[in-house]
């Protein structure tokens, strides 16, 4: 366990999660959370994380609607694979997408009970870094989820991750060499991981691609520096529903790739429902 400042931080893989941590950081760069904050930026309105892919194929029977994503080669019933360079080109305006990756989509339903639920990559990594800051008394656990926690590009954006929460001046450089030299940037640019493109190492290495502007304090989490309404959000805790008030900022005009304010970056909501952890755009999730 590491001190930074006055915040507390570990870094455990997946199956080292005895119990749930009050704050999580659950990180994922090649490719899952790259590939969701892709999808948010091509207008995805939330994400559903499937616990299987039998679970994902039911859901995209029930919705025939949804958008379905897996990782691997294309298969069928689903719509797209875990690559951000084949999703950039995709238009998700109001889709709701089915997520169900190997590690990514798993370390987060690992620990969908934390009280905030933070799913990171580098392409969001200041904007997860500035939410942390307003939560320094609070443990946070980095979950890596790669290779049982021992993929060192995802240690590596959690440790850049909390250098930068601690309000350290960090150089990312080694950061970003180190997650480029991995054994799934390898992979992937070798053409071992099937259902992949030339460019997803890249996208996954672009720093602060999705940036976050904060609204104020951690109620006022918004894509725009403007007060923020109170909004009615809907959680399901052991099955029963409550209502509860969540923050969210003024609903802004379709937002560009270039431009777009990640959620993956805010805190996005673990929901429960049908079954799955569900993300939805502009809800931040957090019952501490």
């Amino acid at each position: 366990m590491g001190d930074h400042d006055r915040m507390q931080t570990r870094f455990l893989g997946i199956p080292e999660l005895a119990e749930v941590p009050p704050v999580a950081v659950v990180v994922d760069v090649m490719r899952a959370f790259t590939v969701a904050a892709w999808a948010f930026a091509q207008g995805a309105e939330k994400i559903v994380l499937a616990e299987s892919l039998d679970e994902a194929l039911a859901l995209k029977a029930r919705h025939p609607d949804w958008v379905a994503l897996k990782d691997g080669a294309p298969a069928p019933g689903f719509d797209a694979v875990n690559s951000p360079a084949l999703l950039r080109s995709v238009d998700l305006a109001g889709r709701t997408v089915v997520q169900k990756t190997t590690a990514g989509t798993v370390g987060a339903l690992a620990v969908k009970e934390a009280s905030l639920v933070l799913c990171a990559a580098f392409v969001v990594a200041e904007a997860t870094a500035r939410l942390l800051r307003t939560r320094a008394g609070d443990g946070v656990t980095f979950v890596v989820t790669g290779e049982d926690g021992r993929a060192d590009e995802d240690l590596a954006c959690a440790q850049y991750i909390a250098r930068r929460a601690a309000g350290t001046g960090t150089d990312a450089a080694e950061f970003l060499l180190r997650a480029g030299a991995s054994r799934a940037a390898s992979e992937l640019a070798r053409g071992v991981r099937q259902g992949a493109h030339p460019d997803d190492v890249a996208l996954c290495l672009e720093l602060d691609r999705f940036p976050l502007r904060h609204g104020g304090d951690l109620g006022g989490l918004a894509h725009d520096p403007a007060p923020v309404r109170r909004a009615l959000g809907r959680l399901t805790v052991a099955g029963r529903p409550r209502r509860r008030r969540l923050a969210r900022g003024p609903r802004p005009a379709r937002p560009t790739a270039n431009d777009f304010v990640s959620d993956w970056g805010r805190g996005v909501p673990a929901c429960l429902q049908e079954g799955v952890a569900e993300l939805r755009r502009g809800c931040l999730r957090d019952r501490g």
